[in-house]
């Protein structure tokens, strides 16, 4: 008796613990979904506002195709990220709104925005500054890439004990060869390029000369580009700027300040308390966060007309068939295209591109398929932080190409890698592998052996047919000799620069500009409204998947670090299959 009423007491138990968890999550669910989905009290925007900048949230070319993609099951909360297009239009109402009188640009110590975004971002700051309206900045510490940004304000304030990083640009490579070496596991590589150096790091321990001298290139052109973007606007010459990198000459808050790269030494408060006297407030500014004012500004936008000019994000990797998760799927974004072609209210489309590259396969597919919109309606295509090899693949039939200064293009050139481990198993492990097959290459492919000189001769010769294909589409989109295409090519990455100097791009402009020129091609202007093409979604399916990826991604984020970001990487490249159209090398910013 006493057995069981100890087995019943512990079921029972077991039954209402479950219970009153099963109570807690769902609570949790519907009060996560409630603010989701609620819209809230609007903000209320009164006279003497200051619109607050922060970026310290990742800013994405393409809008939220779902309200369910922001909603990160982990934690409950909504993790809202801004489009660029929205952040660009806020920044151009608020110069408008009589409300608004002036930024602040109350900047983060990093953020995630790739240089180009930022450069787009700081145009339509620029343009904001001939409303009459101010601009000041602040920030306890500013990175290259938030002064870059923070270089066009009226007056910049610094923490009196902060910093200001200035040290110069750096582009570094993590090698595998030693480390392949060591486990006797023995790369399989294919190519045309000697530029093409996606695949030096399992062939090599440091550059090749060619490698490092498109780097060198690649790094020179954008610091140059950003010195004199900051030049101008803080009236220091080039030269002095590149000297002060050199020598570390911005050792603290007040060597910033002698220097002339900010205009006051200040704390927080000290700034708040100027704002206000700028604009009539007693205790404290009237702030406006961009998330905030970026909401209320789209909802006045007219969207009576019929005229439809379709942006088509493509943001990520290129990968053959659907897209997966920030990826761009081959199919699923040609068959966009195509129902941009089909459909008469649209009549012009802009292809946003941010993408490194990617199948070579899935590149072909959308090349087909601009080449079938171009026949029939305005294609312009706007680059983002990185167009390259795939991802340029894909713009050359457009019409127009725009790029920002700092994008990364160019990138022509293929390759393709098996990986033998055959004798790394057998003597590290101990492990062996026999097969039985109809022919010799039968087994082709299989990463337990090397490849025949024959197997070899085959696998380059379709290496050979991508590029010569690839410099072809590209010298037919850009109007340029196939020389001419190939002298740029073999794989090598430019400056969006360099690319206009050499043809590769049109002229210098972001998606706004795209926009416009498109509206412009299709005879619209001034009578349009943007739309962005999406994908019905399964939002069962969003949310099992959001449920899987979205805890093991930061847990082991969290415990790599850096570091994860180099697993990512070789994860992708070990798991690719078939000819690569990807670029080589990533410059960050600080």
């Amino acid at each position: 008796m006493n057995s069981f009423l100890k087995t019943f007491l512990a079921a029972l138990l077991a039954i209402v613990v479950s219970g009153v968890m099963m109570v807690i999550f769902t609570v949790n669910v519907i009060s996560g979904l409630s603010l989701f989905f609620g819209s809230g009290t609007p903000t209320v925007i009164e006279h003497g506002s200051i619109l607050s900048i922060d970026l310290n949230q990742p800013i994405v070319d393409e809008p939220s195709g779902s309200l369910m993609s922001d909603l990160d099951v982990t934690s409950m909360t909504v993790n809202r990220k801004m489009a660029l297009l929205d952040v660009i239009n806020a920044i151009d109402q608020a110069a408008l709104d009589d409300r608004i009188d002036g930024i602040y640009l109350n900047v983060s110590p990093f953020t995630p925005q790739g240089t180009a975004t930022i450069s787009e971002i700081r145009s339509a700051l620029e343009r904001f500054k001939t409303s009459g309206k101010f601009i000041y900045s602040y920030a306890d510490y500013y990175s290259q890439k938030t002064y870059y940004l923070s270089s066009v304000a009226d007056r910049i304030y610094l923490n009196p004990q902060g910093e200001l990083i200035w040290k110069g640009l750096s582009s570094q490579v993590m090698f595998y060869k030693g480390l392949l070496d060591k486990l006797e596991l023995k790369p399989e590589i294919f190519r045309h390029g000697s530029f093409k150096a996606a695949v030096e790091p399992f062939l090599m321990d440091r550059m090749s000369p060619e490698n490092r001298l498109q780097t060198e290139v690649l790094t020179g052109t954008i610091w140059g580009q950003l010195l004199a973007e900051i030049a101008a606007s803080r009236s220091i010459d080039s030269a002095s700027l590149q000297a002060y990198a050199s020598q570390l000459a911005v050792t603290n808050a007040g060597a910033a300040r002698n220097l002339g790269m900010v205009d006051s030494l200040a704390y927080r408060g000290d700034v708040n308390d100027l704002l206000c006297e700028m604009t009539g407030q007693e205790e404290e500014p009237k702030f406006v966060t961009l998330e905030e004012y970026a909401m209320q500004s789209n909802a006045g936008v007219n969207h009576a007309s019929e005229n439809q000019i379709a942006v088509v994000y493509a943001e990520g990797e290129i990968v053959d068939g659907g897209a997966a998760k920030e990826s761009v799927g081959g199919d699923d974004l040609a068959e966009k295209l195509a129902r941009m072609r089909q459909d008469d209210d649209v009549k012009a489309v802009v292809l946003r591109i941010n993408s490194p590259g990617g199948s070579a396969l899935a590149a072909e597919v959308i090349w087909h398929e601009m080449e079938r919109l171009r026949a029939e309606k305005p294609v312009i295509v706007s680059m983002g932080d990185v167009a390259a090899s795939g991802g340029y693949y894909m713009a050359a039939p457009a019409d127009v190409i725009l790029a920002s200064p700092t994008t990364i293009t160019g990138s022509i050139g293929v390759f393709g890698m098996l990986l033998n481990a055959g004798e790394g198993l057998k003597n590290k492990l101990g492990i062996t592998v026999d097969v039985v097959k109809t022919n010799p290459s039968a087994d082709l492919g299989s990463p337990f052996r090397a490849v025949s000189q024959t197997e070899r001769d085959y696998i380059q010769q379709g290496v050979e047919e991508v590029y010569a294909t690839f410099v072809d589409h590209v010298a037919q989109g850009r109007n340029l000799s196939v020389q001419q295409v190939d002298s740029l090519a073999g794989g090598r990455v430019w400056s969006g620069v360099s690319a206009l100097q050499n043809g590769l791009i049109d002229a210098y402009g972001g998606l706004r500009e795209a926009i416009l020129l498109a509206a412009d091609r299709a005879g619209v202007a001034g009578d349009y409204r943007v739309t962005t093409p999406s994908v019905p979604e399964d939002r069962l399916s969003m949310l099992v998947n959001m449920l899987m990826s979205r805890v093991k991604t930061p847990t082991f984020e969290g415990q790599l670090g850096e570091a994860f970001q180099q697993y990512g990487r070789l994860q992708r490249i070990l798991s690719r299959q078939g000819v690569q159209a990807i670029m080589p090398c990533e410059i960050e910013i600080e």
